[in-house]
C-alpha cells in the first residue's frame, strides 16, 4: 500500500504524537480525533499496589463472545509513558474486533529491569483471572508492544520465568506481536537505556533472542525499513529467523513508507491509509484463533 501524504492537520497531529512517544508530551493529541463509538471503556483497574500498575480495558461493541485479548504495552525506553495517551491503540484493536488491554507499568528510575517485567506479567495475570467474566468460553490471549514495550511482550512469549513467577504458563499466549521492538542490544548504546538494564553488568539472559526456542508461540513481527532507534535487521529480522530455524510460526513484514513513532501511529484511526498495521495484527489474532475476521 503507497504512503499517503498527511494533511496539515495530521501532521501536527503527527508531530504532536512523536512527542508523546518518546515521553514529551503528557497528552495524546489522537485521543481527541477517535471516536468511542467502537468500544466500552473499563477504565483504571489495578493489578498491583502501585500507581503504575493500573490498566485500561476496550471492548468491542459487537462479537465480544468471539475477540480474542490483546494485552498492550507502549514504549518510551523505560522511562516513562502512560496508557491513556494510548486511547488511539485500544479504539483500533476494539474497532477491529479485539478486546484491548493497555497497560502502565513501572520504569527507571522507580524501578530497572527485571521489574518492569514482572508488571508485564502481573498484568497478564490479571486479566487471565478477570476475563473469565468477560466470555462465556475465554478466546486467545495474546501479548503486544511497541519498542520497549514490544521487549516487554517478547520476554513475556519467549522467556518462561515472568508468567511463572504468577503460576502460569506461556501456553497461555497463542501468540504476540511485536512492532519495531530491540530484542538484541548487548553491548548497549543508548544512554538512556543503560542505567535500566544495569549496564555495562547487563544479562545476556535480559535479550529476547537468548530465548527464542521451539516451544515459543507463533509471533507476528512488524519493523520500519528507516528505524534508526533500533535496527530492524539486527532485531525483528534476527528474531524473526531464529524463531523460524527452530520451526515457529513467525510473521513478518517490513515498511519503508514508516519510522520507528508512525509504525504505531498507523494504526490510529486518523493514519490507518498509511499501511495495513492495524489489518495486519487483527488478521494474526483471528487466524490464531481459527475464527473469521469479523467484517467492518
Amino acid at each position: 500500500m503507497p504512503f499517503i501524504v498527511p494533511s496539515v492537520k495530521q501532521s501536527l497531529i503527527l508531530a504532536a504524537m512523536a512527542l508523546a512517544l518518546v515521553g514529551c508530551s503528557p497528552l495524546a493529541p489522537l485521543n481527541f480525533v477517535i471516536s468511542d463509538k467502537h468500544y466500552t471503556l473499563l477504565a483504571d483497574q489495578a493489578y498491583g499496589d502501585n500507581q503504575r500498575q493500573k490498566l485500561d480495558v476496550y471492548f468491542p461493541k459487537e462479537n465480544i463472545q468471539s475477540a480474542p485479548v490483546v494485552v498492550f504495552y507502549y514504549g518510551g525506553s523505560w522511562r516513562g509513558g502512560e496508557r491513556g495517551n494510548y486511547a488511539f491503540v485500544g479504539e483500533a484493536l476494539a474497532a477491529h474486533g479485539m478486546i484491548a488491554v493497555v497497560v502502565d507499568y513501572r520504569v527507571y528510575p522507580e524501578v530497572t529491569y527485571p521489574a518492569f517485567l514482572q508488571d508485564s506479567a502481573s498484568a497478564v495475570a490479571w486479566v487471565e483471572k478477570e476475563r473469565q467474566q468477560w466470555q462465556d468460553q475465554p478466546q486467545p490471549l495474546f501479548v503486544m508492544g511497541h519498542s520497549a514495550g514490544a521487549y516487554n511482550a517478547a520476554m513475556l512469549a519467549l522467556d518462561d520465568r515472568w508468567l511463572a513467577e504468577q503460576n502460569l504458563s506461556r501456553d497461555i499466549l497463542s501468540g504476540w506481536i511485536g512492532l519495531s521492538g530491540p530484542y538484541d542490544f548487548i553491548p548497549i548504546v543508548n544512554p538512556q537505556v543503560k542505567p535500566v538494564f544495569h549496564h555495562p553488568d547487563t544479562p545476556e539472559d535480559s535479550q529476547p533472542l537468548f530465548h527464542a526456542s521451539a516451544s515459543s508461540p507463533p509471533a507476528l513481527l512488524l519493523a520500519a525499513t528507516p528505524d534508526k532507534l533500533v535496527d530492524p535487521k539486527r532485531n525483528t529480522l534476527q528474531l524473526a529467523e531464529k524463531l523460524r530455524d527452530d520451526g515457529v510460526s513467525v510473521e513478518t513484514d517490513t515498511f519503508e513508507s514508516l519510522n520507528h513513532y508512525t509504525i504505531l501511529l498507523a494504526m490510529a484511526r486518523p493514519f490507518q491509509g498509511w499501511e495495513p498495521i492495524i489489518q495486519q495484527v487483527q488478521a494474526f489474532t483471528f487466524d490464531q484463533a481459527g475464527t473469521t475476521v469479523p467484517s467492518d
